[in-house]
Parts: structure tokens; sequence; C-alpha cells
């Protein structure tokens, strides 16, 4: 780095000094805290992105949100060429930089890293960074400290693509690297016509009632809801309205899919009269999305349909298509692609939701907690189909699989026979130019759960009965340092300390169906227990067992 570059570095990180016992780290969800205190982090996390895009040689993204934080909160996540998370090797370089207490230290920091990582100013091409925010007040000025730290690297350039979901930033990146349109009206059209096509594809015999055909969304007060109503004039016929679209309630508060999935009750502005209409909830970046209905009686409790039953539908719907073009009388099964389709889960998903995508005849594979290693895993498959509860998760194809049904489809076409199986060709091309790749997206997820249920021919009555959730409790238990808990298997085994699994083990047995694990925190010095069972009290009672147990051997010894 010579000195014009250094000395342009240290002119502008002077403008944005750290905050006085300010620590941040850079997880699945990037850098995030109040919004007062995150102006030298943006502008630093600006820099991070230009590097990332001169080290790739490709444009990266950096968007501005807190997704489902409350409204005072903001952070920001940076978007590699993939359309992806950031990569893991790059969250400690992340973390350096955004704690760098001098700007003549935080020079240093990237003069020695850009040497280790080889990046250079006299590539082919210059580094280009998308940006993107949220609806949060604090978007503006954070937006503008990120900018400088774009600028401050020499020949980087900075698109402000306005306020946008995060799925939105990541598409468009993911897009523009692979020599695309990558405009937000680019993505509603692929969005829209996508869904029509797919729509188009409904067997004839199958309409829906007049409840079953409407949908009543929660845009959590947040960008969501505002993109879906532009979206929704593009889908013609389709009866979508929209509530806490953010013309007048809080961002995330008492709104959301984040507050529908933990709490369990309706989100505010929906009522009784919305009794047996299908509803969803987005979360306040548009990243997640939940499906409910409101019971008939006249509490706040709803009849939840999390991720792990949206997961449970997109496998069912492929793995039908998949069988239709396996289909007897085809005189041209490919002996040599049989797709491979696999299920990604943690070890939060509810027992009964795996059981049933086993009874399917799916492979279901497990990662530790968190979207980057659930989608890496999803990417080994022809189709990956991952999702978390919480209603955060994607499907994605390779491309091999993407050239074999465009190949599968030209062929087809030349027949007059295999009209059946040259429509799950087009089914399964369809979703994948509708579901997001990049990331989980709410919009796209919203429109494919719409779409298969048209298909089916089902009320969200009829889904949610696929199979019943086992009842289960979480809880969290302090410790003196969580790092004394190690996992084995997808989180759920633990290696160390010695003998605390073989007792988990004992408690475990004494329950029907009965499940449960301990994981250390990422965040905090808790560690976290979940546990399930066949009725709530015995869910209950085998956490609290797991909870003493985790207490006697890592805790303050207080469980007496």
């Amino acid at each position: 780095m010579d000195d014009n570059q250094k000395s342009l570095i240290l002119k502008s990180s002077s403008q944005y000094p750290l905050p006085q016992g300010v620590k941040l780290s850079y997880g699945t969800a990037g850098f995030r805290a109040d919004a007062s205190i995150l102006e030298s982090t943006v502008f630093r996390a600006g820099i991070l992105a230009a590097l990332r895009s001169l080290k790739t040689q490709s444009l990266t993204g950096l968007m501005i949100t807190a997704s489902h934080n409350k409204v005072t909160d903001n952070g920001v996540k940076i978007a590699d060429p993939s359309g992806g998370m950031l990569t893991q090797e790059w969250e400690p370089f992340a973390d350096a930089i955004a704690n760098s207490p001098t700007p003549q230290h935080f020079v240093q920091l990237i003069d020695e890293f850009m040497k280790k990582e080889n990046i250079r100013f006299d590539g082919v091409r210059s580094a280009e960074i998308l940006l993107g925010r949220d609806t949060r007040p604090s978007g503006e000025s954070l937006l503008e400290a990120a900018k400088q730290g774009v600028y401050s690297i020499v020949g980087a350039t900075a698109t402000d693509m306005g306020i946008l979901t995060t799925p939105q930033l990541h598409w468009m990146v993911r897009a523009r690297n692979k020599d695309m349109k990558a405009t937000e009206l680019d993505y509603f059209v692929q969005l829209s016509s996508s869904f029509r096509f797919l729509v188009d594809l409904t067997p004839n015999q199958i309409k829906m009632s007049k409840t079953d055909g409407k949908l009543i969304v929660d845009g959590a007060n947040g960008v969501g809801g505002e993109k879906l109503e532009v979206l929704k004039k593009m889908l013609n016929n389709m009866d979508i309205e929209v509530r806490n679209s953010g013309k007048e309630g809080v961002l995330n508060e008492g709104v959301g899919a984040d507050y529908v999935q933990k709490e369990k009750v309706v989100p505010q502005g929906f009522h009784l009269k919305d009794v047996g209409i299908r509803c969803a909830s987005l979360d306040g970046d548009a990243d997640r999305l939940v499906y409910f209905s409101v019971q008939s009686n006249n509490t706040s409790k709803i009849d939840l349909v999390d991720g792990d039953k949206i997961l449970s539908l997109f496998a069912l719907f492929i793995k039908e298509q998949l069988s239709i073009l396996k289909m007897e009388g085809d005189d041209h099964v490919d002996e040599n692609y049989e797709a491979r389709l696999g299920v990604v889960q943690t070890a939060y998903a509810n027992g009964a939701s795996t059981d049933y995508l086993k009874q399917l005849g799916l492979e279901v594979v497990f990662t530790p907690t968190g979207v980057k290693y659930l989608h890496e895993k999803a990417a080994e498959y022809d189709i990956g189909i991952y999702f978390e509860a919480n209603g955060h998760g994607t499907i994605l194809f390779s491309e091999s699989f993407l050239s074999w049904l465009n190949a599968r489809n030209n062929e087809l076409s030349s027949k007059s026979k295999g009209l059946e199986q040259q429509k799950a060709v087009l089914r399964l091309l369809a979703v994948s130019n509708l579901i997001n790749q990049a990331v989980g997206d709410a919009l796209s997820g919203l429109l494919l759960v719409e779409a298969i249920l048209q298909y089916k021919g089902w009320s969200i009555h009829d889904w949610s009965e696929l199979y019943h959730d086992l009842p289960s409790r979480q809880l969290k238990v302090k410790v003196v340092d969580r790092t004394a808990v190690v996992t084995a298997n997808a989180e759920t085994v633990v290696v160390r300390p010695p003998l605390i699994q073989e007792a988990i083990n004992v408690e475990v047995a004494k329950y029907p169906r009965g499940r449960s694990f301990i994981r250390p925190s990422g965040t905090e010095d808790v560690i976290r227990v979940y546990a399930e069972a066949s009725i709530q009290a015995a869910a209950d009672s085998l956490a609290n067992s797991v909870a003493t147990l985790a207490d006697q051997f890592l805790g303050f010894g207080n469980s007496g």
C-alpha cells in the first residue's frame, strides 16, 4: 500500500473515531449494535467491502440493517460476490479492524492484511460495491459513513441502490457477477414472472376456495411490507392484503416473523375476524418468513406454520416433480443422472419434522447452528433445501443440474409424449428462478409457498396437518466459561466436559420421544438447553433436568 493510499485512509478514518468502550464482533448477522455507536464500524465495513472486491476482482455488497432488532439498533453486513455472506475466513479481520483503537493502528492492520492476502491495486478491475439500507431512520447517515469508507480506497466506486430488503441486495450482487440485469425492477420482474409461470402449470382440476385464495401479510412495519405492496401490483389476480407496512407502527414492535415465531401470538393489527384466513409474517428486513392462522376462540393464540413446515412443503413438492421425471413410459430416463436432493437442518429443527422428511425417503443432514453452515452444506447437492425453524432458508440448485434440466426440456419439447415430464422440468426451472439462491428471502419464499399450495389445492390447515410438532422447551444456564463446552455431531453431542453427555442420555431415556442437547451461546456466557418430548410437561421436565446438569458441571453450582 503506497503512502498516498495510507494518508487517504488515515485522513478519512480520523473523521470516524471509535467510541470509547465499544467492542463488536462480526457474526452471522454482521455487526449489530445501537445505531448511535455504529458510524466508525460502518465506515470501516466500507473499506472491508472494497478490499473484498479487490481480492475477488468481483463486485461486492454492503447492507445496512439490523433485521428483527428494535428500531434504535442498526448493523452492517457484507455480501460476497456469490451473493452469499462474507467468507468466514475474513471474519477475524473484520473484527480486528472494527475494534482497532487508532487510525494509525487501523492503517497498519490493513497494510499487513493486504500483504498477507496479496491484495493489489493494479488488478484488472477497481473495487465496486453496491450499497443498500432498510427503513430505519439511522440508515441514511450510516450509509454516508459506508460510502466514505469505500471512497478511502483508491479507485473504488459505490453505487447506492436505495432502500432494499437484505435479500434484494444479495440477489443484485449475485446477478451482477453473473452478468445479468440487476436493478430492483429486474428482481420484481423475475419473481413475478416465474411465479405466474409456476401457477400456470397448476393442474386444471385444482381450484382453491374463496377463503383459501386470500392471504394477509404482516410486514413487520419494515421494508418487506413496503416492497410487497410494489410486488403485488405485478401479480395480477393474487389477493394479498399487506398490514403493518410501516406507514404507522414501529418496526418490529409486536409485529414481524421473529415475534410471531417466538411468542406464538397474533401480531398487532390481526384479530378474530381473520379466523380461517391464511396469514404470513415477514421479519424486519424480509429475510425470514413464517405462516400462521388465527385460532377461533377469542385469545391471541395462533396456529404457527414455521420454517420447518415451509421446508417440508418445499421438499415434498420438489420430490414429487423429481418422481414425475422418472415416471414409467419415459423412453429416455437418463440413467446417469440421478438428482441428489438433500435437506439440511440444525439440531433445533423439531424432531417431528425430521421424522416426516425421513418418512418421505429424503436424505436429511444436520449442521451446527448458523445460516452459513446450512447454506454451505446445501450447496453440495443438485438440489439442497435448508431452513431454520425461525423461517430463514432457501433452495439451491447446482449449475450442472440446471444444465441437465434445460437439455431435458429441449429434448421433451421435440416430442409429442412426455407432457407430464416436461411440465415437471418446467416447474423445477421456474422454482430455480423464483427462489432467491443467494440467501433466504421472505418475498420469494412467500410466492413459492403460494404457488405450491395452489398446485396441491391445499388450505393452510391441510399444510399444517403434514405432521404435529413435538412439544419443546428452550432454557439458558449462566456459566463461568461457555468455551468449556465442546460439541460434536452438529452440536447434538457434548464431547467436553467428560461424563455430562452420559448424564444427559440417562435423563432423555426417561421420556417417550425424548431428545435434548446443550450448546454454548455464540454471544454470551450461557449454555443453551433444548428439550422435546411427547407432551409439554415432559419437555419442560427434561429441559429442567438437563439445565440442572449443565449448572452442576459448568455453572456457579447454584441449583442447590
